[in-house]
């Protein structure tokens, strides 16, 4: 049984439709990343692996298996996207001086470009959904 299961919930019509509205914004702004990306000649994916290189806390590099979380993604996935990112001059692998078993992937300068014009751009679109974008605030009462 999953988490998901064991929580007993009564939900009303309005919280379907405040669900809904908020998967219709979430689905909206997921489309404008896509085609953001698209029109910058990357794609989505290869976006977010920039996005959560440059975004890791602390740092300015992360793992294959840090992205993996990050991506929700199997590591195999992340390596072959990665080695996409490289061949197109956004990312680079080095091996890590602290433990060589390591490999850490750095944004190079064409990423660090790429990636700033498209974060302005998802930035200023969360922006102007910031009204319609929330958290959904729905009650979860016990079954009846």
């Amino acid at each position: 049984m999953s988490k998901h299961e064991s929580v007993p919930a009564v939900l009303s019509k309005k919280d379907f439709e405040v669900l809904s509205e908020f998967r219709y914004h979430m689905r909206r702004f997921m489309r404008f990343s896509e085609e953001a990306a698209h029109a910058e000649g990357t794609t989505p994916q290869q976006y977010l692996v920039m996005l959560h290189i440059k975004g890791f806390p602390g740092r300015e590099w992360a793992t294959i298996g840090e992205l993996a979380e990050r991506l929700q993604l199997q590591p195999h996935g992340v390596v072959a996207l990665v080695s996409r990112c490289e061949a197109g001059g956004l990312v680079r692998r080095q091996t890590s001086q602290q433990d060589r078993r390591q490999v850490e992937v750095h944004l190079q300068e064409k990423g660090a470009r790429l990636l700033t014009r498209l974060a302005a751009l998802h930035r200023a679109e969360l922006k102007s959904l910031s009204h319609e974008f929330k958290v959904p605030d729905i009650e979860f009462g016990d079954e009846a």
